[in-house]
């Protein structure tokens, strides 16, 4: 079995469901050792890793809340304790809050919070993470097709933390490349990530405006990711790859 990703550690956070857990599973059947972070479900994420060991992986679950900005470095220094190193980051961890920007009723401490775990949260990790990487590291940012074009109403908050990150994910390249570190994004599309979907008229809009006209599977953009991660992609950097369908088609 080829196993390109052997001797590396990757760090997924947001990895006990949907494409997190998605992609923890495949980087650890490609080779790498793989820690990744969950907030609420222990359970779930035991699960996680109770999977990649029986199939021979090794992973690890660390708690740890995004939105907190404080907890990014002592994140990084536990992975590094336990593997010995870091080598590929991969930014997943999200939630999902919408609502029309003149709603008298919006919930602004859920979207205060969605903008923090999101877009600050984001940064924190990439800083933390960037000091410790490895030669030849790589930083894989997940965003959405919505983070290049909102397309439908009440999307105005969760569009721009997409937005944001990636064009941090862009500075981090430029910052990183000396290094031979890379800094790509995957805009991800529709699929069964465990976020809370949209109500059913907005899902079926979404859905309409795909070139495929049909929800994606966690594992097929995880396979994004680890393309990004692997030795095939050591000359792309800086870069936006689309998984999500053709939304932007």
């Amino acid at each position: 079995m080829n196993k390109p990703l052997t001797g590396k550690v990757a760090l997924v956070t947001g990895g006990s469901r949907g494409l997190g857990a998605a992609t923890v599973r495949l980087l650890a059947e490609q080779g790498a050792d793989v820690a990744f972070t969950y907030v609420s479900s222990e359970e779930r994420a035991q699960a996680v890793v109770g999977e990649v060991r029986g199939k021979g992986g090794e992973a690890v679950a660390f708690r740890s809340d995004q939105a907190d900005m404080s907890g990014a470095p002592a994140l990084i220094d536990d992975v590094v304790s336990h593997f010995g190193g870091l080598d590929i980051l991969v930014n997943n961890a999200a939630i999902s809050v919408s609502g029309t920007v003149d709603d008298p009723e919006a919930d602004t401490t859920a979207l205060d919070r969605m903008h923090a775990t999101n877009y600050l949260g984001v940064i924190a990790v990439i800083r933390a993470a960037s000091r410790v990487l490895r030669a030849d590291g790589r930083i894989i940012t997940v965003s959405s097709g919505l983070g290049s074009r909102v397309g439908l109403p009440g999307f105005a908050d969760y569009s721009a933390t997409k937005s944001g990150i990636e064009r941090y994910t862009m500075g981090a390249a430029r910052d990183l490349g000396p290094r031979g570190i890379t800094a790509n994004v995957v805009e991800a599309g529709l699929m069964e990530s465990g976020m809370q979907p949209p109500d059913p008229e907005t899902l079926k809009a979404l859905v309409g405006s795909l070139s495929l006209q049909r929800m994606g599977h966690p594992d097929e953009i995880a396979a994004a990711i680890a393309f990004l991660a692997s030795p095939a992609a050591s000359y792309v950097t800086g870069a936006v790859l689309d998984a999500h369908g053709g939304y932007n088609a």
